[in-house]
């Protein structure tokens, strides 16, 4: 007998133990859960640039796109599948030139990858160049070859205009900014109102959203 107590006897399982580590484990997911749940935009990012996502005019306008967006998350959309389609191929010519990934949503956002999207201005193609602009960075535009409707061509082209933006201003979301709205508007608002940084800006209404609906395009397309 007194062999029986002087020897380690194996550790038996305890029920009791096992189920109150489960409970502590589920405790533990549904906190991590309701973190995400409480702070919906913890996961948002954009192109190397901090998003100041805890001032609440920042919260208020994605909120309105990631809204005005919300019928593009089934993921049977068209733009789904365009986007699937399209999108690796346009963010490696991006990455070819050291353009973040994140850019390749202004196709999405200016034409819907729908090529033959034009505007009263006179834009067109994926990246909605103006024929006077495709023609500075090595696109053809002309009566019978528009180049702006060439998927890699254009993506070429749209590489070397947001390099240059981000040689001029040095930061991304203003290089975002200013493939809007255009360089020498850019500079005299940031001139003017003194300001280096977009979401302290006041610009136009299609400039002052435009940013916010490329991180809302981002956000729903890879959330879905």
């Amino acid at each position: 007998m007194s062999n029986l107590y002087s020897k380690p006897q194996p550790e038996m399982a305890d029920p009791f133990r096992k189920a109150l580590d489960h409970s502590m484990k589920a405790n533990v997911a549904e906190t991590i859960a309701a973190k995400k749940e409480a702070d919906p935009y913890g996961h948002l990012s954009f192109a190397e640039t901090e998003i100041p996502l805890k001032e609440v005019t920042v919260q208020k306008k994605l909120d309105k796109y990631l809204s005005r967006f919300a019928y593009l998350k089934k993921p049977t959309h068209h733009i789904h599948k365009k986007a699937d389609q399209l999108l690796p191929r346009i963010a490696k010519i991006l990455k070819s030139y050291g353009v973040p990934e994140d850019f390749k949503y202004i196709a999405v956002v200016e034409s819907s990858l729908n090529p033959k999207t034009t505007s009263h201005k006179g834009a067109g193609g994926y990246w909605q160049f103006m024929p006077a602009t495709a023609r500075l960075y090595g696109l053809k535009v002309n009566g019978s070859v528009d180049e702006r409707l060439d998927l890699i061509k254009s993506t070429h082209a749209a590489a070397k205009y947001l390099k240059s933006l981000h040689d001029e201003f040095g930061d991304w979301t203003l290089a975002a900014a200013a493939y809007n709205v255009g360089g020498g508007s850019l500079r005299a608002s940031l001139r003017r109102q003194k300001k280096d940084n977009y979401y302290d800006l006041k610009l136009n209404s299609e400039t002052a959203a435009y940013v916010y609906k490329i991180i809302s395009m981002k956000a729903v397309l890879e959330t879905t």
